[in-house]
């Protein structure tokens, strides 16, 4: 959408991003070139916003005010700080790390200026739309295509698109096991900041559905099934041969 903005030369006063600070190192590539991009051809700066305590803080750390919070973990014997590992009904993520920080900041320029907002949201994602302006649903562009454009002027993501179907946070627990098993072989370096992560969780909140990175499944779980996996694909390549 920003792309195409510029190349049909409308107007734009600010570009914003949230980060988790959970990204891939691939997604900060990408948004550095980006941003130069953008202050060659406007000069302008993305605008990053970020939680000023992070990931780990709201998941490990952040005490629980509302009393029914507290009265329902006293009564589980639960840690009275920390969310947890978000979960289908509970993305606390997404809320205080995205949504609630981009919503903050759209109201305080709309509230000094006379301002639009667009949201890169693309024509096949219907569920998404809500009170804002989607260009990308106005011009007919789908995800596919708004990814070809993309490529077409240079912008890959580092190659994150060829390996999983979405680069939102590398450690969020909704994956498939697919994806988790792709970020295992093509990541290993977050694979293990991801198993510390869950190894902590569970000394912190025990295995319930706040220390459990996913139903049925630890990430030293998913580890020992991968490694077995990878096991049996050995040995069958060995007696192929």
């Amino acid at each position: 959408m920003l792309l195409l903005m510029i190349e049909r030369d409308m107007p734009i006063d600010s570009v914003l991003w949230a980060d988790t600070g959970m990204e891939f190192p691939e997604m900060y590539e990408h948004i550095s070139r980006v941003d130069d991009f953008l202050y060659r051809e406007r000069g302008l700066h993305i605008t990053t916003l970020r939680h000023p305590k992070g990931f780990e803080h709201l998941m490990f750390d952040e005490p629980k005010q509302k009393k029914s919070s507290i009265e329902n973990r006293q009564r589980l014997g639960v840690s009275l700080c920390g969310n947890g590992w978000p979960g289908v009904k509970v993305r606390w993520c997404t809320g205080q790390l995205k949504t609630h920080l981009i919503s903050k900041e759209v109201n305080r320029i709309k509230g000094e200026h006379n301002a639009r907002h667009y949201v890169g949201i693309a024509a096949d994602e219907p569920a998404r739309i809500k009170n804002e302006q989607y260009l990308l649903v106005d011009w007919g562009i789908t995800e596919k295509e708004a990814l070809q454009i993309c490529y077409g002027r240079g912008y890959d993501w580092g190659g994150l698109y060829e390996i999983y179907r979405r680069c939102s946070c590398w450690c969020c627990p909704l994956q498939r096991i697919d994806e988790l098993r792709k970020l295992r072989h093509h990541h290993p370096e977050l694979w293990e900041r991801l198993m510390a992560l869950d190894r902590r969780a569970i000394a912190q909140f025990g295995l319930n559905p706040l220390g459990q990175f996913k139903k049925n499944w630890t990430v030293e779980k998913l580890e020992r099934r991968f490694a077995e996996e990878d096991r049996l694909a050995a040995v069958s390549f060995f007696e192929g041969e």
